[in-house]
């Protein structure tokens, strides 16, 4: 069996189903603002899992750097672009194969208009929520949602400390208004089980600690939203 049917509730309200079965789950996200940490965490549950990894490709985004020293000239082709790249690489698992590897992945599609909407006038915004529409049903599902947030000052420590060329000119605006765009989203987000993490004080890569704590807490759940923080 898959992971359990979060969201059915007994008549006294309690939720139907077991603790969360990492090793059954088939397709597990990580998402999180800029600098939140979600590639290096998605690749360490991979490991985990034996799991095959679906990653963004933004060095294959010919738009992204000239986006961050011209938003309003770049916006719309960067998320384009960006929007078919996913949307491709999501393609393969519209059917999940229960007998295949699980996945992780360090993109939610659901959320890529997010950054449409912050960077896309209305009439460029109304051209890509058609071509969003029209892509958007041929995904599938996560089983898992790990949504990791951390403060904005330290959104912009981590960003500017990794050295990627094209991301030493995005604005620290840009990210508080990237990070607070993702709270709203999150917010109300009920697709997946989802796990909220606050990432400030977690370093799940050159901490094993951390990461059976994690773990631990993944096999914890019982509600379709909780959360995890030091």
């Amino acid at each position: 069996a898959r992971c359990p049917p979060w969201g059915q509730v007994r008549p006294s309200g309690r939720p139907i189903g077991t603790d969360m079965n990492l090793e059954r789950c088939r397709y597990i996200v990580v998402e999180g603002p800029i600098g939140a940490g979600k590639t290096s965490l998605a690749r360490q549950l991979a490991e985990h899992l034996d799991a095959e990894m679906l990653l963004e490709q933004p060095e294959d985004n010919p738009f992204l750097s000239r986006f961050y020293d011209d938003m309003t000239r770049f916006a719309l082709p960067t998320q384009l672009t960006f929007l078919f790249q996913r949307a491709d690489q999501l393609r393969e698992l519209a059917q999940i194969d229960m007998f295949r590897q699980p996945t992780v992945s360090d993109f939610l599609l659901d959320k890529d208009p997010l950054f449409a909407r912050i960077n896309l006038t209305d009439d460029e915004y109304a051209l890509y929520e058609k071509v969003y529409k029209h892509l958007k049903p041929q995904t599938a599902t996560p089983d898992l949602v790990i949504y990791l947030q951390a403060p904005v000052d330290t959104l912009v420590e981590r960003v500017r400390s990794r050295g990627v060329d094209f991301e030493q000119s995005i604005p620290d605006e840009y990210l508080a208004r990237l990070a607070d765009a993702y709270s709203r989203f999150f917010y109300q987000y009920d697709e997946a089980p989802t796990l909220i993490i606050n990432s400030e004080r977690l370093n799940f890569v050159e901490n094993p600690g951390h990461m059976k704590m994690l773990l631990a807490r993944v096999a914890g759940i019982r509600s379709r939203r909780e959360f995890f923080t030091l």
